[in-house]
């Protein structure tokens, strides 16, 4: 039996719980958060065995130490957590930007007890009542030790990790924060820009707004995030996001270069590239602009899960294009991801699955 303590049980501090208390029961789970509700609820639900006080001497008996409070909470709590902790317990995080938290192990000296971790789930919605013990499952959960962790409790917690239903990858905390911001910050950056933009083009009859639907609603969706998050997103990856606008601004630069010169042949290979590029990364979809399909839905961990969802289809004649698991979903709802033919297809498959109480996700 182990002992694992959690700072904050909203979304995912909540949803890591459930998963560990589905999948070992006999852990000992306490917790401490602002909100005294949603300890109660956590206690009353049987989630959590313990309600702790923010600064709390039962923390020194864990194994593990969740850190699920916003960047700068977490930070300041380390100072704490120094002066408690046994030899053996290891403290996590779950941020979605590493380089700060590790700065600060590094001037605390505490990197032989941090192993940073960053689940790639999420959802719009907020809180303990919006945690799943689903969240993660499937997910990548990148890793990120500090430089003087034991390698037997780097496996440990690997493993951990991986008994939850999630797909561990230990990158360093550089590696993490550069990767994200080129394939994550950036791109939600764009969408919102891009949005702006459409915003501020638009006449008084907003004739943009009326057309803008198909592709342009596919590639600005997430636009749609938390205006908070990515606020603090952007403060904390500061210096590599910077980087990769750098070369996206030189990127567009060019472009608008082959458009003024009406250069062709560049231009198509710009497209053919991407094109290539892109379909290399999802084969369900076969380019930003084009219509697509799809159905976002939840299901269990468990064998025959996705026959169930294709038989059932199939009872209704309903052919389905393509099928799978999404495993970076940090902004995403909804595990399984299903490609329709046609809009009748997919509304009737949606029809449904939701008959049988499968929870579609709306995008």
């Amino acid at each position: 039996m182990k002992t694992i303590g959690f700072i904050g049980l909203g979304l995912m501090g909540g949803s890591i719980a459930r998963a560990i208390r589905k999948y070992h029961k006999d852990y000992h789970l306490l917790a401490y958060d602002q909100n005294r509700e949603t300890l109660a609820t956590a206690v009353s639900s049987g989630i959590i065995d313990a309600v702790c006080e923010s600064e709390d001497d039962r923390f020194s008996n864990c194994d593990y130490i969740f850190l699920c409070s916003p960047v700068e909470y977490n930070v300041k709590y380390l100072k704490y957590l120094k002066q408690i902790i046994g030899p053996d317990t290891i403290i996590t995080d779950v941020g979605s930007v590493k380089g700060p938290i590790h700065k600060e192990i590094q001037k605390l000296n505490m990197e032989s007890c941090f192993i940073g971790g960053h689940p790639m789930a999420g959802s719009e919605k907020s809180g303990f009542e919006a945690s799943s013990d689903r969240l993660i499952e499937n997910a990548y959960y990148i890793i990120t030790p500090g430089g003087e962790v034991p390698l037997d409790k780097l496996t440990d917690f690997t493993e951990l990790v991986s008994s939850l239903g999630a797909i561990p990858m230990v990158l360093t905390s550089e590696e993490h924060d550069f990767i994200t911001a080129g394939v994550s910050h950036l791109p939600h950056i764009i969408a919102s820009a891009l949005v702006n933009l459409v915003s501020m083009l638009d006449n008084d009859q907003e004739y943009m707004k009326t057309i803008a639907a198909g592709g342009f609603r596919d590639i600005t969706r997430i636009a749609s995030s938390s205006p908070v998050m990515w606020e603090q997103i952007c403060v904390e990856n500061s210096e590599n996001i910077s980087n990769v606008l750098d070369d996206f601004i030189r990127l567009l630069i060019q472009i608008r270069c082959f458009i003024d010169n009406k250069d062709a042949q560049s231009l198509y290979q710009m497209f053919a590239s991407s094109r290539d590029y892109r379909d290399s990364i999802d084969v369900t979809d076969n380019g930003l602009l084009k219509k697509l399909y799809v159905l976002y839905l939840d299901i269990a961990d468990e064998a025959g899960g996705i026959a169930t969802i294709a038989t059932i289809l199939a009872m209704d004649k309903i052919s389905i294009k393509n099928i799978g698991i999404i495993h970076n979903r940090e902004f995403e709802e909804g595990v399984l991801k299903i490609e329709f033919y046609d809009q009748d297809s997919m509304e009737r498959g949606e029809s449904l699955l939701k008959k049988r109480n499968y929870i579609i996700y709306e995008r």
